[in-house]
Order: C-alpha cells, then sequence, then structure tokens
C-alpha cells in the first residue's frame, strides 16, 4: 500500500501575510467609502501600516492576536528607526502610532480582535516645531523668479502667486479645475482634506498672473487636447505633486531659498503674513480649511525679529532717553 500523501501546510508566515493584506484592504476601503480620506492621507495610512506588516511577517505575528506588550515593543522598535542607528522624528511616531490604533479600532468595531492593543500605549511626546515660514522680502524675491514669456515661465508665476495668496496645500493646488477659478471676481474653489470645498479670495498680483497663464501659457502647454486640470504639465496633462515639487525647488534655489522651500512653506508663510497683518484667527482657519482653529494657533508665533520689533514699539522702557 502506497503511503499517504502528506500535501504541506502553506508557511506561517504565507498565511499571516495573507490575512494582514486581506484586513489592511478592508481597512482601507472603509477610510476611503465610509469616512471620505483623500488619495494622500489612504497612501500614508497604506505605507505606515505596510511597515507593520512586515515586522509581523518577520516575527511571525498574528495581527489579531498582538498583545500590547508586543505592540509596545513594535513602537519602541519604530523609535529607534528599525535597528537603523536613525532615530525617528516623535511626529513620525506620532503618524505611525496613529495608523494603528485606527487600524485596531476599526477591527475591534467590526469584533474581530477581543481587546485593542493599543489602547493605553504610550509614544513620546510630540515636539511643538513652529512651521519654516519666509518673510515678505523672500516671498517678493522667490514670486519674481520666474522670468521670460515662454508657456512654463506663465505657469510657473501663476503657481507660486495663487499658493501664496490662497494658502493651498500642493495637493489642492494641483487638483484644480479650470472651473475653480473665476479671475472676474477673484475667487478659487479648492478641494480640501475629505473632499471638503472652500471658497478662497485671489489677490490682485494672482489674478493678474492667472490671466497671463490662462491666456499665453496654457493653450501652448494643452496642445488643443481637452484637460480639465487648471495646471499643466509639458505633455499637456495634469501636473503632478512631484512636477510641483520641482518647479518650487528649482524657483526657490534660484532665489537662494533652497534650505527653506517646500510647496507647504507658501501655505505657512500665508498664514503668517495674515495673522501678522490683523487678520481675525477665525478667518484665516476658514481659508486654510482647518477643522479645527487650534491646528490654525500655531501661526500666531512671532519670529525673533517681530518680537524685537513689538517689544522696542510697545515698551515703555525700551527707549533710551
Amino acid at each position: 500500500m502506497p503511503p499517504a500523501t502528506v500535501t504541506p501546510e502553506p508557511a506561517t508566515e504565507a498565511l499571516e501575510g495573507a490575512r494582514f493584506e486581506n484586513l489592511l484592504l478592508e481597512f482601507l476601503a472603509y477610510l476611503e467609502l465610509e469616512r471620505g480620506l483623500s488619495r494622500n492621507t489612504l497612501n500614508a495610512y497604506r505605507t505606515d501600516l505596510l511597515q507593520y506588516g512586515d515586522y509581523l511577517r518577520a516575527n511571525e505575528m498574528d495581527p489579531l492576536e498582538v498583545d500590547p506588550a508586543e505592540m509596545s515593543e513594535y513602537v519602541a522598535n519604530l523609535t529607534e528607526g528599525n535597528g537603523s542607528g536613525r532615530r525617528l522624528a516623535s511626529s513620525t511616531i506620532h503618524r505611525k502610532t496613529a495608523a494603528l490604533r485606527s487600524f485596531y479600532k476599526h477591527l475591534r468595531r467590526e469584533d474581530l480582535v477581543v481587546a485593542d492593543p493599543t489602547a493605553g500605549l504610550a509614544t513620546p511626546r510630540r515636539s511643538k516645531k513652529l512651521p519654516n515660514v519666509l518673510n515678505q522680502a523672500e516671498v517678493t524675491r522667490l514670486l519674481g523668479t520666474p522670468s521670460g514669456d515662454s508657456p512654463q515661465a506663465y505657469r510657473d508665476r501663476a503657481i507660486l502667486e495663487v499658493m501664496y495668496a490662497c494658502g493651498l496645500r500642493a495637493s489642492e493646488l494641483i487638483e484644480l479645475e479650470m472651473t475653480d477659478v473665476d479671475t472676474y471676481e477673484g475667487m478659487l474653489r479648492a478641494r480640501g482634506k475629505g473632499s471638503k470645498e472652500r471658497i478662497v479670495p485671489l489677490g490682485r498680483q494672482a489674478i493678474h498672473a492667472l490671466d497671463g497663464y490662462l491666456r499665453a501659457g496654457r493653450p501652448e502647454l494643452s496642445k488643443g487636447r481637452p484637460e480639465k486640470a487648471l495646471f499643466l504639465n509639458f505633455r499637456g496633462r495634469r501636473l503632478t505633486r512631484q512636477g510641483l515639487y520641482k518647479i518650487v525647488q528649482g524657483h526657490a534655489r534660484n532665489a537662494g531659498l533652497e534650505d527653506r522651500m517646500s510647496p507647504h512653506t507658501l501655505r505657512h508663510s500665508f498664514a503668517t503674513h495674515l495673522l501678522a497683518g490683523g487678520c481675525d484667527l477665525r478667518a484665516v482657519q476658514e481659508m486654510l480649511g482647518h477643522a479645527d482653529v487650534a491646528t490654525t494657533q500655531m501661526y500666531t508665533h512671532l519670529t525673533g525679529q517681530q518680537l524685537r520689533d513689538v517689544y522696542y514699539a510697545s515698551h515703555p522702557r525700551a527707549q533710551a532717553n
């Protein structure tokens, strides 16, 4: 009688990997369909949780059976940079642990875990890092760098002016469509986080730059193709986030600001300059699209020079007799 054929069971690692991937896909679908999170936010969740999945597979751990001690060990491993010797910033740890908490909260809600291993999880205190802000002279220098009358120059002038005039996020700028801008009324419609729309005023310089781009820049870039996007790349397609970053970095380099610039720097500068000019905090919150005014309050900081100016202008004993 021939020996019975024994079918080998799949490796534990493979089983746990497949289980985690299925759980992750279901969680991301929930975030997209029920919570309406943006593509960029979904990608951030996916990246952070895939890293967690790699850790589970490497240690042959079942995502549904992780206990609080094992979760704390994973976060400690993250804090130390996964053995790379480079410690992660506290803000990065907070983002990654927030993703884990949301993930396990979802699993608990679906009755897939009995207890949440992230409950009571200790994370490092988040450092209060002030945003990088350009002063008004630096903004003027940056906005003056796109020169000439090429289609790209018209586009880049419009991009920089609109980002500073409206305080847009990078994702909001590249998602602008032709129908979102009204240069006659001087208004712009932005789609923020969670697909929330808001109306933001356009200043005169931004209107002028947009009119120039729409008249002499965009028609050349579109090459006659129908395209809803406002800002186009050299192929006549919607500008990507990477393309926007290269544009901003290129002009920052020409303005001598390369080490201090990202697309978000103009958003920080927009908010700070409005508040310094006396704009109401709630109005700035609305224009930035912040759900919580506490997020906007970080822009109420003053630079050292501003503090000195206020002190010498206000304190009765600051000036010599």
